[in-house]
This record gives structure tokens, sequence and C-alpha cells, in this order.
């Protein structure tokens, strides 16, 4: 394991029913490529030594023992080999026989699983030739020449990495209470399955819900091997699945119906499983009185290669990527959309106020107050939009927020805040053409003053626009638009505020404020504070002061869902940004590490803002409430994660 990573695979062998020898040689052939491509753990389908479809050929004393050959002989061609390959076997114990997994390293036997659970309905009759773990009375055999346990408890296998796993067997995840469940309690972070499972109309699509179900419950990573190409098809076929999952997501999967071997690989990360383990409560108090037997697997002797990240790592964690989008968006709208209605009725308010920018963030939050107005069925009058020019707004923000406004039949003010805020710098003894952080701060303090005495005017409440990625970075002026009664974006980032406004631009408005809300979409983002050049173009782009809204959110995601490391942010990252994607920029590894280390920074000193929010949403996964999700001492010093950055 490197960087919190290890790499498995998933092995779909060529296989001769019934001839052991054949079959060892094609399982050493995929151990040899998987140990050549870094794999550190593979694993094989069930009864992968003989065949799965032997049928009454398992009463024969011959297979059995040529199969206790075969392992033998593979124990012997593999010895040299580092890699952890997990394969099927028939085990003879005391007139019985099981249906087993061996798990060999470097020449040995470290184990071996009997399986459990037996089919014996349609067109399976396992009970016939096998018995159950249940029915093992010993603990310790002599198989293939090694003294080896076979257990009747779950057993967690554990490299000297410390990457620990279990094993279950076909059937065993299909029970109502799969042994996986006890595995993962007992500490194992994946669980191999080996199987044999024939192909039936929408089956595939049941195993697959199965194995996602199973991975997310337990938390972890599921490798799954069955049957392919070469059992018998007599009366049922085999398709060769290889499907990978890590807790619940489909990561690798094989080719179905294939005539060749496959080998199917990917990295398992996990930290994040043990992150998302160590967050979740639930599964710390399921966790007691698990009891299992611990096997600690060889040490690896070559040294490892130089570490390649080979994840496919999404760069806009926040966006849904294998969703429907459109089903998404309202999904997220709807979230919104009842936070603000419940406010509304609990007050009994029917007016709601909101600086209108012609930016993202408060267009979005508009369009929430219009969906939520029109649900209570208020008139959409009680919004009262209010546009504030002040110095640095610029022709295209103040036509876009007027245009949108009208588009939609809101009450709309306009009310200039030139005039206020230089009396303000006048009062305070303020040059005004000093552009600094007063000048700044003044006008967005002006801004949320004239919201919250409309409010009071109208005996309504301010509807806050800020988002969740302006308070992870503290982008907001504290007392100014950091305040409101109300924010209906504080669970939303900004990478995805984007996709949502374009969302409702092309599935659900009419073509006037569709073009009004595309053009939104491609403005700059900017506080608009400073001064227009003399085009009329917007100076002050937020992107280029605090960074890329991509990266920030990135690092936000990660940061925040699993505790990452700075290290660990700068290997994903530079994964997820290498070349530039559809509407993702490239950066090169300095321009990575800058605004990591800007993140950082930002991120601890800006905490006194979040300490202090108005209410708000959750919306997905990550949250900055101080009252639910992230709960941090405002005083909190960054020096070891900035430490860290510096060595980057």
């Amino acid at each position: 394991m490197q960087h919190g990573y290890i790499k498995v695979a998933s092995a779909i062998p060529a296989v001769k029913v019934g001839d052991c020898f054949f079959n060892t040689e094609e399982i050493k052939r995929q151990m040899l490529e998987a140990e050549k491509q870094g794999v550190e753990i593979v694993v094989f389908p069930e009864l992968s030594i003989t065949g799965y479809t032997c049928q009454d050929l398992f009463t024969q004393q011959l297979l059995i023992q040529k199969a206790e050959e075969a392992v033998q002989q593979l124990l012997s061609d593999t010895a040299q080999l580092d890699i952890i390959a997990i394969i099927g076997i028939p085990v003879a114990v005391k007139n019985m026989l099981f249906n087993c997994a061996a798990v060999i390293q470097k020449g040995h036997l470290q184990g071996i699983v009997a399986k459990t659970y037996l089919p014996n309905y349609h067109e399976f009759y396992e009970k016939r030739w096998f018995a159950s773990s249940k029915d093992i009375e010993c603990e310790q055999i002599t198989y293939a020449g090694d003294f080896v346990i076979i257990s009747t408890q779950p057993s967690v296998f554990e490299t000297t990495e410390g990457v620990k796993f279990g094993i279950e067997i076909c059937e065993d995840l299909w029970s109502p209470n799969p042994p996986s469940t006890q595995l993962a309690l007992a500490g194992a972070d994946i669980v191999f399955n080996l199987s044999a499972t024939n192909e039936l109309i929408g089956k595939h699509q049941y195993l697959r819900s199965l194995l996602s179900q199973q991975s997310a419950r337990t938390i972890s990573a599921y490798i799954y091997s069955s049957c392919g190409f070469g059992e018998s098809t007599q009366d049922v076929v085999y398709g060769g699945n290889a499907l990978m999952y890590e807790n619940g997501t489909l990561i690798a999967e094989s080719q179905r119906f294939e005539l060749t071997p496959q080998l199917i690989t990917s990295q398992i990360d996990i930290f994040k499983l043990r992150a998302e383990r160590q967050s979740n409560t639930t599964y710390a108090l399921a966790q007691q009185g698990v009891e299992f037997i611990s096997i600690s697997c060889e040490e690896r002797t070559a040294e490892p290669s130089p570490f390649v990240l080979e994840r496919v790592i999404n760069p806009l964690p926040f966006v849904p990527q294998h969703e429907d989008m459109v089903k998404s968006c309202e999904e997220i709208f709807n979230i919104q959309v009842s936070g603000l209605a419940q406010r509304l009725t609990h007050i009994h308010a029917q007016h709601a106020v909101i600086g209108i920018s012609g930016g993202l963030d408060s267009t979005l939050a508009l369009l929430v107050c219009v969906r939520t107005f029109d649900k209570l069925k208020l008139d959409r009058k009680g919004i009262v939009g209010v546009t504030m020019p002040g110095f640095g707004t610029t022709d295209r923000t103040y036509n876009n927020a007027i245009a949108l406004m009208q588009g939609l039949g809101i009450t709309i003010r306009e009310i200039n805040i030139g005039k206020s805020v230089l009396q303000h710098f006048e009062d305070i003894g303020h040059a005004k053409d000093v552009h600094n952080v007063v000048y700044e701060n003044s006008q967005a303090r002006e801004r949320t003053q004239i919201l919250m005495d409309i409010s009071n005017q109208v005996n309504g409440i301010v509807v806050g626009t800020g988002d969740l990625s302006e308070l992870a970075l503290g982008w907001a002026t504290y007392n100014g638009d950091h305040m409101s009664m109300y924010g209906v974006n504080a669970g939303i980032p900004k990478t995805l505020i984007r996709h949502l406004v374009n969302y409702v631009a092309r599935h659900i408005m009419d073509s006037t404020t569709r073009q009004t809300l595309l053009d939104i979409v491609e403005t700059p983002i900017s506080p608009e504070l400073i001064p227009a050049d003399q085009e009329g173009n917007i100076v002050q782009k937020t992107e280029e002061l605090v960074g890329p809204y991509e990266l920030h959110d990135f690092f936000l995601y990660h940061f925040l869902r699993f505790g990452f490391t700075p290290s660990r942010l700068f290997l994903m990252a530079k994964q997820a940004f290498q070349t530039q994607q559809k509407g993702v920029q490239a950066y090169d590894d300095a321009t990575i590490k800058h605004w990591l280390t800007t993140f950082i920074r930002r991120f601890f000193t800006q905490q006194f803002k979040r300490s202090c929010l108005p209410d708000g949403p959750k919306v997905g996964s990550v949250s900055l409430s101080p009252r639910g999700d992230w709960r941090m001492p405002s005083d909190a010093t960054s020096k070891l994660w900035l430490d860290e950055c510096s060595k980057l």
C-alpha cells in the first residue's frame, strides 16, 4: 500500500472442467501478469482449480487428490512472487468435502476459508457434494504440504502494510446475513468474493445492486470474480463477471461473455474507506462483540516500484457525474425550496428580500425564492429584489439583474449605494480613492444594511446568497454579505451553482430569461467592489484573487469528507487536473501547490465567520454549519497543514 492505495485484481482465467493442471497454469499466468502490473492481491473464481461445473466428479477421489497436487505445484511455481492470490479449491476434511478459498503467497498457504451457505435450489445442488463451514470441527489441517488454518469463525487476513481483507464465496453474499458483514465489522477493508454466478435475464442487474449495497452497508471495497468461458454449458451459461465496488460505487468491471481471459485491476482507496468508517458512529457501535481470527500474510521482499496513481479522479466531486442531471438538479432545488418554505411558514412571512447583483449566487437564490413562493401559492410580488449599484457595478451585471427580475415577475427596487458609502467614508475619515479593504467592505455592509431594513419595512426576511465555497474560503464581508436571515445556498459550492443555473436556463425558462441566465453563467465571478476599467469591464475577478473555484471545491470536498492530508490532496489534484477536460482547466504542479496552500491558510483563518452563520439547508454530504457537520475552534493553528504544503 502506497499513499493509502492498494492495487487489487479480479481474474477470469481460461478453464477446462476437471483439468486441474491446465487450470493451475492459467492461474499462474495471470498471477505473473498481475504481479508485473503491481497488483498486491488477486482473486480468482469459485473452484477455479477444478472448474465449478464438475458436478458428480467432485465425488471422485482422483479429482480431489489432483486438485491438491495442482495447488502444491502452484505454490512451488509462485514461491518467488510477493502477490497474494485467492483461489478456489475443494478440500476434504474428516470425510466431508468443502468448497473453499485458499490464500496463497510466496509459496505458502496463508489460510483456507470454507463456504458457509450452499445453494440447493433451482439449478444449484451444492449440498449434493459439499458441507458447510458450520460443519467444520477442527481448525487446523495439512493441505498441499502446508499446516494451515481452516476456520469456523470469520477470518481477517492482514498484509504487512496493514491492509485487512476477508473472503466469502458466492452464495454467502446472497444470504440474509452475509459473512462479509461480520468480516467488515472485524476490520476487513476489502472483501473478496469467489463466485460462480450463471447468467439469467435480469440477474446481472440484481447482482450489481447486491454488490453495491453490500459494499456501501459495510463501507468496504468489494471485489468479485465469477466463472467465465470454459465452464460447462450443459444447462447454464457463465458470463465471466469481474466487478469492483468501493463503498457502493462501481470502480471497475469486466466485459461479459468474453471468450478470452480477463484481468481487471484497480486501486482501492483504503484511507478513504477508513475515514468513512471513523466518522460513522453507527458503524463503530455495530463492531462491538465481533469475534474473528486474525491471520498475518507474508512480508513483501521486493522493493515497491515508484507509485503511479491509476484511479480516475473526478475533478468536480460536487457535481453529479453518473446520475440523471435533471433529477439531481430537481432534488437539490427541492431541498432548498423546502428549507425556505418551512422558514417562511413558521414565521408567517409573505415577503422575502434578496439582493440581486447579476451574479451566479444571487441568481440561484432568486430562482429558489420564486419556486418557493409558487409552491406556497404566494404572489411573486412578495419577493423584493433589490439591485444596489456601487462603484464597481458594470452594465453587464446591472442589466442582467434587471432583466432577470423583470422576467421572473418580482418586485424590483433599485438603490444606488454611492452617496451613502461616500458619506460613510467622510464620517470615518477614509479617502475615497484608497481602494483597500475598508473601501470594499463598506460597500458590502451598506448593501446588507439596506436589505435588513427593507425586510423590516415589508415584514419579511433577508434571503442570503453566499455559497459553500465562499464560506470555506471566508470570501465574505463579516456582518456584510456574510449575514442574512436564511441562507439557501449555504450547502452548495460554486462549481455546482454554475450547473444548477445552467440547468434552469436550458430546461425551465422562456427564451428571453434563458439568454439572461446563460450570460450570467458566462460572466466572470466578481464582488464588483472596485471600479470597472475604461471599457466598462470587470476588473476585480475573484478567481484571480483567491484561486480557481474548481480547485478549491476539489480540496474542500476531500478535506472535509475524508480528512485527507495536503500531500494526499496534492496527489489527487494532480491526477484530476492533469489535462484539460471538458469544462475543466488543467493546472501544473506549482499552481496546484500554490492554491492548495491558499485554501489551507484561508480555511483556518476564516473559521470565525463560519462560527456564526445564519441557518441554511444542508444539500450534499459536505456542510460547514457550526451546528452540524463542522465544529472547529476559530483560533486553531494551521501550522501542521501548512508545513506539509511547503514540502510538496
